[in-house]
């Protein structure tokens, strides 16, 4: 990774925007492409889009998936992050300074209404932060969590938010621990403005997990679905001159997952890939995404979709203009062409 900045003070967005006063597609647009860098409102992007080009959205809905669980003689933090072909689920034990790293085999977790959480092995081998574990309860995880959960937050947002200000106006499918929120400024209006220019939208599924890696952890393998008309259409436009444009590093992972002899084919199933320097992106011409931390592994996506120097000037531009970072924060849209 070759992106370098540091975030200033007050660069974190502490709430959605709308308890700022701002709606949805007000939040600060960045657009950087082969012409320069530009500033805007998100609801401007259709100015920056063309008639032809193809904007693959995230259909994935946000789980309410943190819980409170009782650990021993004192209360701990439980994030939901994915569920496993044998129903288990991988979770994340917290802290309010962090993720908890002293969890063991066999481990019995109470949570709330009668329900139960038992560790079964580290997720991944060598490491403590994720846990795959099974969870006693009746009706099904998904179920009980829209009773008794919440939306995963931070230490920057000091307040809880319902629900709804952690969906996108394209979610459909619940399974998201946390908000693929690169298409959360979209609203109705803009999508209809947007159809009515000629901009085309297609449809991914690709369920988020917990965000928060330790340092030098790789992204992990998520749940993803690449429909047959999302496919064809790719690659229609692709022949036509247009630019397949992700909304999400999310939408980035799972057209790139779907590549094969450079088209995209109707693909499900698990993806572990990494985009990055030995594996640049083959079909994705930009993106529109969040702004990342200086440590995340996302910039490295970033790069292999439009390039380091793109990157650089981009974030350089975002810190020199003060743009508010994560999911309540501003918006750049990245092109390479």
């Amino acid at each position: 990774m070759t992106t370098r900045f540091s975030l200033p003070d007050g660069s974190l967005a502490t709430a959605p925007p709308e308890a700022r006063g701002l709606a949805r597609d007000e939040v600060r647009l960045l657009t950087a492409g082969p012409d320069g860098v530009e500033h805007a409102t998100f609801r401007e992007i259709g100015d920056h889009l063309r008639p032809g080009d193809l904007l693959v959205v995230n259909t994935s809905a946000t789980l309410p998936a943190a819980v409170d669980a009782v650990r021993g003689d004192h209360v701990v933090g439980v994030h939901f992050s994915t569920e496993l072909d044998d129903c288990t689920w991988v979770v994340e034990l917290r802290a309010p300074g962090g993720p908890l790293l002293d969890g063991h085999e066999g481990e019995h977790l109470a949570l709330p209404a009668g329900a139960g959480l038992t560790l079964l092995a580290p997720h991944i081998a060598g490491q403590r932060r994720l846990w795959r574990a099974r969870v006693d309860v009746e009706g099904g995880v998904g179920k009980y969590l829209a009773l008794v959960g919440r939306p995963i937050r931070y230490g920057y947002v000091p307040r809880t938010w319902p629900l709804t200000d952690y969906q996108t106006v394209f979610a459909l499918d619940p399974g998201s621990a946390e908000m693929p929120s690169a298409a959360r400024p979209f609203t109705a209006e803009l999508v209809t403005r947007l159809v009515s220019r000629g901009v085309l939208f297609a449809p991914i599924l690709l369920h988020t997990g917990v965000s928060s890696p330790e340092a030098g952890e790789p992204p992990y393998a998520e749940r993803f679905r690449v429909p047959v008309t999302t496919a064809a259409l790719v690659n229609w436009v692709r022949t036509q001159g247009g630019r397949v444009v992700a909304v999400g590093t999310t939408a980035v992972r799972a057209l790139e997952s779907a590549v094969t002899d450079g088209a995209v084919t109707a693909a499900s199933g698990w993806t572990s890939l990494v985009l990055g320097p030995e594996r640049p992106a083959q079909v994705v011409d930009g993106l529109v995404t969040g702004l990342h931390t200086p440590e995340a592994s996302h910039l490295l996506l970033l790069e292999a979709v439009v390039g380091p120097d793109l990157v650089q000037r981009a974030y350089d531009a975002a810190v020199e203009r003060r743009y508010l970072w994560h999911e309540f924060g501003d918006v750049s849209l990245l092109l390479s062409k």
